[in-house]
């Protein structure tokens, strides 16, 4: 099959209004923007979230937005809550009285410490990227995906209503560990042990409201956080186009059974 028609039959089940993403400037956020603006039927909005849009590494988004005029670049720092009350008032305006669709929380940082060497400041960053910037990103959006609930017909819950989904990694499987002995990165572990948590506790919570909340691994990509010094001569086998293409296979195929839990980029479940 021509990667063009794989790339639409992947996302054949979602019909998605809006999304927005953040971390979008490169890897797996950019991979996700553009396989979003290439779905047959694309959404009326794309929100590219990144901390620096008019640097050096946004320029692919900047040509992208060039292009597209359903994509919308927007500046965000996770780590800051008024940076968050800021987009979630930008995209708010530009949906216009309609809904967000769909958040990925797909920011995400590593420091390549052992766990001797790990210090504070190294847990603090990281832990705050990871998983303190998707808690306040889930709240700051939850009217958002309150109205896309609203807008929705039927009661059921599915990426095509609206979700929430946190980019999590096998590495904070306190089951799996993988690869701990090339890359100990315990901070990144534990923060994504801790995201795993989190969205456990928000699709307890986001039920009521309609939002299907998924952490999802989205396998060892070819990226700048993928291609971690410490694994020496191991590295990673899967493209981003891969990792995109199959997560956007799984999150078609989610419902209500699936909110809560945490599945790979083929759809299985990983242990917590």
């Amino acid at each position: 099959m021509h990667l063009e028609q794989k790339r639409r039959s992947s996302m054949a089940g979602l019909r998605i209004h809006s999304v927005l993403v953040t971390g979008a400037n490169r890897g797996i956020g950019l991979g996700l923007v553009q396989h979003f603006l290439g779905m047959p039927t694309p959404p009326q909005w794309v929100f590219a979230a990144c901390r620096a849009p008019t640097e050096q590494q946004a320029q692919e988004l900047q040509r992208l937005a060039s292009r597209h005029q359903n994509l919308v670049i927007i500046p965000l720092e996770v780590t800051d809550p008024a940076s968050i009350k800021a987009a979630a008032a930008q995209v708010g305006e530009r949906l216009g009285g309609s809904g967000l669709t769909l958040l990925i929380n797909n920011a995400g940082m590593v420091i390549l410490n052992a766990l001797d060497k790990e210090t504070l400041e190294d847990m603090t960053h990281v832990y705050t990227t990871n998983t303190i910037g998707p808690l306040l990103m889930g709240q700051a959006f939850l009217p958002l995906l309150k109205k896309a609930v609203q807008d929705s017909p039927g009661s059921l819950l599915s990426c095509s209503r609206a979700a929430i989904v946190n980019m999590s990694s096998s590495g904070g499987s306190i089951e799996e560990v993988t690869l701990f002995d090339m890359a100990q990165i315990v901070s990144y572990r534990c923060s994504k042990a801790a995201l795993n948590m989190l969205t456990k506790c928000q699709s307890l919570r986001y039920k009521e409201d309609g939002v299907l909340c998924v952490a999802l691994h989205p396998g060892w990509v070819q990226t700048d956080l993928g291609n971690i010094e410490d694994t020496g001569s191991l590295k990673p086998t899967l493209t981003v186009d891969e990792s995109v293409r199959g997560m956007l296979k799984v999150l078609s195929s989610l419902s209500e059974k699936d909110t809560g839990t945490f599945l790979s980029w083929e759809g299985k479940v990983i242990p917590w």
